[in-house]
């Protein structure tokens, strides 16, 4: 079995760990500023860029509620969560014409969610080759676009 190490990660999980309230629900109650990364607010669902991305154009929905389990939303947030994942893809898809996508949910602290007292969904963008070398010999996650142009950019494609 091959391991890929991803050192640089452990930032992520510190700075998570280390944060004053829900990074979800600051963002939800629109109480980060010009520091906020929401692409799409819904009703029920926000669409958010990932702060420590795994390639450019990373975007993550969650329930605007605090909620750890899937089965604890209701049916509402369930479907604009899913409805709000579908067009992040059609977005991301749009603006960066990935040749695939990793959408999915860690559900719980062991399965990888760094945040796992509030629920949220990743789409990730994906291309042949992707698995950049930098961040295991380097220390360094390399990323062509600054956060603030993707987060410009896709907030246009989503209109």
């Amino acid at each position: 079995m091959e391991r890929l190490w991803a050192p640089w990660r452990l930032a992520y999980v510190q700075e998570a760990g280390a944060a004053d309230g829900c990074v979800f629900c600051l963002e939800a109650a629109g109480k980060l500023g010009s520091s906020s990364l929401v692409v799409h607010r819904g009703e029920r669902t926000i669409v958010l860029l990932n702060k420590f991305p795994y390639a450019s154009g990373h975007l993550m929905v969650a329930p605007t509620r605090h909620v750890p389990a899937l089965g604890d939303l209701d049916g509402d947030e369930a479907r604009e969560l899913h409805e709000l994942t579908v067009r992040a893809v059609a977005a991301v898809g749009a603006v960066y014409d990935p040749e695939g996508f990793n959408v999915g949910l860690n559900l719980g602290a062991v399965a990888g969610g760094s945040i796992a007292s509030h629920l949220h969904q990743h789409v990730v963008p994906r291309w042949a080759g992707d698995t950049n070398f930098m961040p295991v010999l380097a220390d360094v996650k390399v990323l062509p676009e600054h956060l603030e142009a993707t987060r410009a950019r896709l907030m246009e494609a989503w209109s």
